[in-house]
Formats: C-alpha cells, structure tokens, sequence
C-alpha cells in the first residue's frame, strides 16, 4: 500500500496551480513560434510576437500569463492501492492546495469562485472550492492534473441541436463568423 501524505497532496497542488498560471507548455511555445515564423501578415505575425513576449516575461517574473487565473479543475486518478495520511478529506485537500496557490503571498492569483452560486454571490477569496473529478484506477500511484479553467473562453458560445444529417462543417463555418470578434 502506498501511502500520500496530505501535507504533500496540498503542496503539490499549490505548486502545481502556481506553475500552470506562469508558464506555457513547451510545446505551445514552439507552436507559435513556428506559427509566427510562416505568418504572411504583418497584424497576425505582430500577435504572435507579442503573445511569445507576454509569455517569456511571464515565465521570467513568475508572474501570471492571464489575468484571468482561472476556476480551479483538478482531475485525480487514484490508485486503490494508495492511502491519503490526514485528517481532511480528498475535497478538503485540494481546496487547501488551491487555497495556498491562489493566497500565496510571494505571488497572488486572481480569485474568481463565488459561493453560493446562486442568490448572494460572494468572491470567495481564494478561489475554492475546487472542482474535482476522481477516478480510480489499479496501481499504487495517485496521478493529479489541475487546470484553471477561464472565463474567456466561455464568452464566445452557441449551442445547437444538430440533425444527424446535417453537416458540423458547414453550421461551424457559418456561425463563427456571426459572433463577431471580442
């Protein structure tokens, strides 16, 4: 039986919340790179350069790459053969994490959860509760991924019921255009 102690359940979800709010993945950095360097426009290859520089003084500050840090989402697989040490339960621990991420005071992140939902919303001040999603697995290891999920990309939506002959590509092409930019 393995054995996860809360104290580094929680740590390991601050420090993970700290880095995904600071730094882009490799592999989006060299993707717009080499989006940038094919760029023919002048106004499309302008983004792309200040998006790269938004990200490297991101990085090198250790500061946020979006105001928006985000809806903390944790996904946990847990394996059966893996015991949580503590007092607090899964839910328990992860809000704390986020909690220590979103309050740190070397580098505060954005708090954006009001709780209730409903009724009198109030910004709970360090973004939790966390969503969480579980699942269990075989093995002995406990795998966590966090996200923080953006408001932005909600901004922009249209939902449709779509007939199974009708053609996805066709309604997307159509409809994008309409929601206009901004």
């Amino acid at each position: 039986m393995a054995i996860v102690t809360q104290d580094h359940l929680i740590q390991s979800i601050a420090d993970a919340f700290q880095y995904i709010s600071c730094y882009h993945p490799p592999d989006f950095i060299q993707a717009m790179s080499r989006a940038y360097e094919k760029e023919e426009s002048g106004a499309a290859r302008n983004a792309i350069a200040q998006i790269l520089i938004n990200s490297r003084m991101a990085a090198e500050g250790r500061r946020p790459v979006c105001q928006d840090t985000g809806i903390a989402v944790v996904f946990v697989k847990m394996g059966m053969s893996v015991q949580l040490e503590g007092t607090l339960s899964l839910q328990e621990m992860v809000d704390e994490g986020v909690r220590r991420a979103y309050t740190d005071p070397s580098n505060p992140l954005r708090a954006s959860v009001v709780s209730p939902s409903i009724g009198q919303r109030r910004n709970t001040g360090d973004n939790t509760p966390a969503v969480v999603h579980v699942e269990m697995v075989p093995g002995k290891r406990i795998d966590v991924t966090v996200a923080a999920k953006g408001g932005g990309s909600e901004n922009k939506a249209r939902f449709a019921n779509l007939n199974p002959s009708d053609d996805l590509v066709e309604w997307v092409s159509e409809t994008v255009p309409t929601m206009g930019a901004g």
